[in-house]
């Protein structure tokens, strides 16, 4: 397999050489902005003259956007940077559009004259953000947790009780209880006794419940042996159709979000994973960062966001009050937060 550096190609080919290169007539709007008719074959408006918009002093080389809904339906996203042009363009994988570049700019492939082969050990760099470069090999390469999938389950809980005292405390309503499973189990097991929530891969698969203690004891939150936490969004596969989404910590914030009226993904915790990044990059284009007011969350929130741009055409962040957390907060405060970010009424 051919090796291609995604984040080298991205510093090497900007936007504007790509849309020079198509022979796209754009109108200039000011130094940094590009204006006009929308080049791409998803395009199917012919009343919009002026969806499409290129930034080119956004992001790494550049981003690009169409507001066209015809557009944004059919592509599933708003816009994004040089790779996801071309891809969209030659109507192919993004990985393929890298190839592309590399071949039109001549961009030297990544790893020539490293001396390593395909079959020596790589660098491990999941402590921090992992290059985008290894997100091509993503399947083969992956470690440290990261690389072994979570295999569906093969059993389903039985006699959930989704109207239980506790989740009215925790102001989940017993139709949002029934939409996410969530409820009391009374069955034998690890999860006896405790407020169980399932949770799905990206295809909608079941491969885990979190159990939640009622009742003080310890683990708060229970998740079964195995499981790899970080290789999953939660809630990301009811989000087939949405270009916009809230990013939040917990599970509770995510049923709170989703009660009313937004759509929504939790982390399961306040770091984000190479995982769910990737997860966030091929599901959304447009992300608004709603992390825990505790100094973790705060702590957390930026750098998620900053991670987020270089993948993202859009993201937001909405900083809550000191120790505030999503569920904790009315409906009239989320919309009040909300509203103006994601233009729902």
């Amino acid at each position: 397999m051919d090796w291609v550096s995604f984040d080298e190609i991205k510093k090497v080919v900007t936007l504007q050489m790509a849309i020079e290169h198509y022979g796209i007539p754009l109108r200039r709007v000011n130094a940094t902005t590009l204006r006009g008719k929308c080049p791409l074959p998803s395009h199917g408006s012919e009343k919009s003259k002026e969806s499409f918009t290129a930034t080119l002093s956004k992001g790494v080389g550049g981003a690009w956007a169409c507001q066209s809904q015809s557009c944004i339906k059919s592509r599933g996203r708003v816009g994004g940077n040089v790779l996801d042009f071309v891809a969209a363009m030659e109507r192919c994988s993004v990985r393929d559009a890298a190839i592309k570049l590399q071949l039109w700019f001549l961009v030297p492939a990544a790893g020539n004259g490293s001396g390593t082969s395909g079959n020596e050990p790589r660098a491990k760099t999941f402590a921090g953000k992992e290059p985008e470069d290894e997100l091509v090999l993503k399947k083969e390469t992956d470690g440290d947790g990261e690389s072994e999938s979570n295999k569906p389950l093969a059993f389903h809980l039985q006699n959930i009780d989704h109207t239980h005292p506790y989740l009215k405390e925790r102001g989940v309503s017993v139709s949002t209880a029934q939409k996410f499973g969530v409820g009391f189990f009374p069955g034998k097991g690890s999860m006896h006794d405790r407020i169980v929530i399932p949770i799905h891969n990206s295809k909608g698969e079941l491969v885990a419940y979190a159990g939640r203690s009622i009742d003080g004891s310890e683990p708060r939150y229970r998740f079964p042996a195995g499981f790899h936490k970080s290789m999953e969004l939660y809630n990301v596969h009811r989000m087939k159709e949405e270009v916009s989404v809230v990013l939040v910590e917990g599970f509770f914030d995510c049923m709170k979000v989703t009660e009313a009226g937004y759509p929504c993904v939790a982390l399961m915790g306040s770091t984000m994973s190479n995982a769910q990044e990737e997860l966030i990059r091929e599901h959304f284009a447009h992300v608004v960062v709603m992390l825990d007011g505790d100094e973790a969350g705060r702590g957390a929130s930026e750098g998620i966001a900053d991670r987020l741009r270089r993948v993202v055409y859009q993201v937001d962040v909405v900083a809550l009050d000191n120790r505030a957390q999503p569920d904790q907060l009315s409906t009239t405060e989320l919309h009040r937060m909300l509203n103006s970010i994601l233009e729902i009424q």
